[in-house]
């Protein structure tokens, strides 16, 4: 009786693979080079918008003094920071119909005269 061995290329460099009948790489590093290559031009998109969302949060983040739960802050010094008002995660409208703006946990108001309340959300708001 004889038995075929399909032989396996690497999918990064095309070597010969070595071992498991199921392996497709032949070292770490095709792997890593590989699955990289796949997710920089799908995601690219996708990471600027979180590196976004994630610098708003911080700078948020930044106004708010240890312990603190709400803080005002001037809508120059936010710009100043870097601030991009056009990202956020999600909205929020309370009992009395005011609309919070998120990014994740920190939330901002407008209160007009370009001044905006800074809030650390509570988990039980959204209920």
């Amino acid at each position: 009786m004889e038995t075929h061995v399909k032989q396996v290329c690497c999918f990064s460099c095309r070597k010969p693979v070595k071992g498991r009948a199921d392996k497709k790489f032949c070292n770490d590093h095709c792997r890593n080079s590989y699955n990289n290559r796949l997710k920089a031009s799908t995601n690219n998109s996708i990471r600027n918008i979180n590196n976004t969302l994630l610098k708003n949060r911080r700078i948020l983040e930044g106004f708010l003094a240890e312990g603190e739960k709400m803080v005002r802050a001037g809508r120059t010094k936010m710009l100043e920071r870097g601030f991009v008002f056009t990202y956020f995660t999600h909205r929020h409208t309370n009992k009395t119909g005011t609309v919070y703006s998120f990014c994740y946990d920190l939330g901002y108001l407008c209160l007009g005269n370009d001044s905006y309340l800074i809030i650390k959300g509570e988990e039980n708001m959204f209920e």
